[in-house]
């Protein structure tokens, strides 16, 4: 039976960084009355036993480098939806408007006379302080650059040349395949012996890390086995409690 004109709610929804708990509770809450629930490869599967049982799952996800559904596919599978059903979730890894393209859906359904409702998540970058990186401190950095390692042609980002003049934290997704450009870019700018960290499936049990210079991002990558999906961090925080333990000591030994 087709939902009345306006009986229906469509929802654009992060699931966070990885760990369920660390979604939000208006997150939790819409799931819990979802009909149907379009999700994808980044988002935690133990999310969705949040949804009732009768709540119809739709994976619309892309494989690493592989198999994917089109995003005009995904943007049309959320209006049909709203024809058949009343809860419309469209669940997302970490925060949908961060490299997510959360507002291409919420516009595209808009476009079509669909009002839809953002809820934030906890960006991946986030699950950089469990292993003890903070992206901003008082005294190391000011300041964070977020960036996208492969634009929609394939290229990096020209805004890495920016990001490295300043002191600000370089945080940047989807950065995986261009580690040598990344590196090579940093060396070229005198900037080869940044600390840099790679993080994979940050805040999960089965989460992998490496910290090492930027020069050598592939290699360490290589070494420790790391692949997507995974964020790559540049900046003194990689090194903040050592920065911090060094200052402290040198106060003591005056």
């Amino acid at each position: 039976m087709e939902a009345k004109t306006n009986d229906f709610e469509v929802f654009i929804v992060g699931g966070g960084p990885g760990d369920p708990e660390l979604i939000t509770m208006k997150a939790y809450n819409v799931l819990k009355r979802a009909d149907v629930v379009l999700y994808d490869n980044l988002s935690n599967k133990d999310l969705l036993e949040i949804a009732p049982k009768s709540c119809k799952m739709v994976y619309v996800g892309k494989q690493p480098y592989g198999c994917y559904t089109p995003q005009e596919e995904i943007n049309r599978l959320i209006v049909a939806h709203t024809k058949t059903h009343k809860v419309i979730v469209r669940l997302k890894g970490g925060d949908p408007y961060i490299f997510g393209r959360g507002f291409e859906e919420l516009l595209y359904a808009e476009e079509q006379g669909i009002k839809a409702t953002y809820i934030p998540g906890i960006s991946s970058m986030q699950g950089a302080g469990f292993m003890d990186i903070p992206l901003t401190h008082r005294g190391i950095s000011e300041s964070v650059w977020m960036i996208t390692g492969t634009k929609k042609d394939g290229s990096l980002s020209n805004d890495l040349k920016c990001a490295m003049k300043s002191s600000a934290t370089v945080v940047i997704y989807m950065g995986m395949k261009k580690m040598d450009e990344i590196s090579s870019t940093y060396i070229k700018g005198g900037l080869g012996s940044m600390p840099a960290a790679i993080i994979q499936n940050a805040t999960l049990a089965h989460q992998k890390q490496v910290i090492c210079e930027v020069k050598d991002l592939s290699e360490a990558a290589t070494r420790e086995g790391l692949a997507y999906p995974a964020i790559i961090i540049i900046g003194n925080v990689v090194k903040a409690r050592e920065v911090i333990y060094e200052a402290q000591n040198r106060l003591l030994a005056v």
